[in-house]
């Protein structure tokens, strides 16, 4: 740069990220989620188990599927909602302290994880059309490709499957 030879710049410290002047809130607290968290597409990531969570995880979601992946738009939200929905249930109904998160994606499919201590099995309700709570499992049968629960030795990992198109 012009007139500023020789002079020192400022240095990014080890380990953080820089963020554009243009970044917008939401890429921030994205950013945030990551580096407090993880990244859960390397590796299970662990949040605690209290409701504010269930943002995180869904902000982690919307920038693996739509900026990582490059997956449209209708099937980020989709999956957006089915993550809330799993991370819902893991904070409400285990009494966990905290709860894990993980993301595939193989050829033709993504696998979302969501990993509690309680080996109580989730229950799919029959849900009427005016009911506002139960609805969760529901979605997520009625809206993924395939969805389950593996038992672990401590605890469980609901799981629910997406195809998707290659390019």
């Amino acid at each position: 740069m012009a007139g500023l030879e020789g002079t020192e710049q400022p240095r990014q410290r080890a380990g953080t990220t820089t963020v554009s002047p243009a970044a917008t809130v939401e890429d921030e607290l994205v950013l945030e989620a990551f580096g407090m968290f993880g990244d859960p597409t390397a590796g299970e990531v662990e949040l605690p188990s209290r409701p504010e969570s269930a943002a995180a995880a869904r902000r982690m979601t919307e920038i693996v599927l739509s900026r990582h992946w490059g997956l449209p738009e209708p099937l980020t939200e989709c999956v957006v909602l089915l993550v809330s929905e799993l991370v819902g249930n893991a904070v409400r109904h285990t009494g966990a302290r905290c709860f894990g998160l993980r993301m595939h994606r193989r050829r033709g499919r993504l696998r979302i994880e969501v990993r509690d201590p309680s080996r109580g099995l989730p229950c799919l309700l029959p849900v009427r059309e005016l009911d506002t709570n139960g609805r969760g499992l529901f979605l997520v049968d009625k809206l993924s490709d395939r969805w389950g629960v593996d038992l672990l030795a401590r605890g469980k990992t609901t799981w629910f499957e997406m195809r998707v198109a290659e390019r």
